[in-house]
């Protein structure tokens, strides 16, 4: 049977007994491991207590399983037979449904961590609300969990792809992107991005889907376009090189977690089956 997560809202209760446990210890979330193999905490309350949790929430079910969050104390030791690691070492060890449930625990945990006062006047927000709205206490200004979108766009020429790089990566280049800015559409944001980070201009932006990115809350919006015109001027305060590289000829590429990599490969693998064809 495929698992799936189900979402639930405030003031929701799960039903008594056990359920998955999502700890993070800062950036980390704490698991189980069992031989090879990492797993969810499965137990009740009474078994997660040695974590010492707090800022418990109900977050939705897996296969009708409550899903509970919880932060932990950075200090805390974790128990034998659990581990402590990133979402981003988690990628491929826990099933989608876990994953996925992981993701948003940690941007729910970030928000109710970071909307304790109102950004209006300041004062206490309430506690959190249907749909995990928090409302002040004071000027009643309503704030919701946020969610910061940003786009990536993948950029071809022929059986060329045009990859960038910023100075800290190390070997790895990627495609570009950038963040989308107020009154602008996701379109827009794209042939800005690329205008302003290499200079050149595009045509057919086409979209190639979406993900989630929970470092801490933004939304990756994927694009794929076409090069039109002119040379690449790499804007120096944001890249240090921008290339073009043939599809047999890649450099070392994003980590298959991000859909920078997932729009790499699919571009990749387009060009090679059209070449063989």
């Amino acid at each position: 049977m495929v698992s799936t997560f189900q979402r639930a809202y405030p003031p929701a209760i799960p039903e008594a007994g056990p359920a998955y446990w999502f700890p993070f210890r800062g950036n980390e979330l704490i698991v189980q491991k069992h031989e090879e193999k990492i797993g969810l905490i499965h137990t009740d309350e009474a078994g997660i207590a040695a974590l010492q949790p707090y800022d418990i929430l109900y977050i939705g079910t897996i296969n009708g399983v409550p899903c509970m969050a919880c932060e932990v104390s950075v200090e805390q030791p974790v128990p034998q037979g659990w581990r402590a690691l990133s979402l981003r070492a988690l990628y491929g060890q826990l099933d989608d449904s876990a994953y996925s449930a992981a993701g948003y625990a940690s941007q729910i945990l970030h928000w109710q961590r970071n909307s304790r006062f109102c950004p209006a006047c300041g004062a206490p927000n309430g506690s959190l609300g249907i749909s995990w709205e928090r409302r002040c206490t004071l000027c009643s200004y309503i704030g919701y969990p946020s969610v910061i979108p940003a786009v990536l766009i993948l950029v071809y020429n022929g059986d060329q792809i045009l990859l960038a790089h910023q100075p800290g990566w190390g070997k790895r280049y990627s495609i570009l992107a950038g963040f989308v800015e107020p009154g602008e559409t996701l379109e827009e944001c794209v042939r800005r991005e690329v205008a302003e980070e290499v200079g050149i201009e595009i045509t057919d932006v086409t979209y190639m889907g979406s993900q989630s990115w929970p470092f801490p809350t933004q939304l990756m919006v994927g694009f794929q376009a076409r090069y039109l015109s002119g040379e690449l001027h790499p804007d120096q305060q944001e890249l240090d090189d921008a290339a073009w590289f043939r599809v047999d000829a890649l450099p070392e590429l994003p980590p298959p977690l991000s859909l920078s990599r997932q729009l790499i490969n699919r571009w990749a693998n387009s060009v090679r089956t059209g070449q063989k064809s």
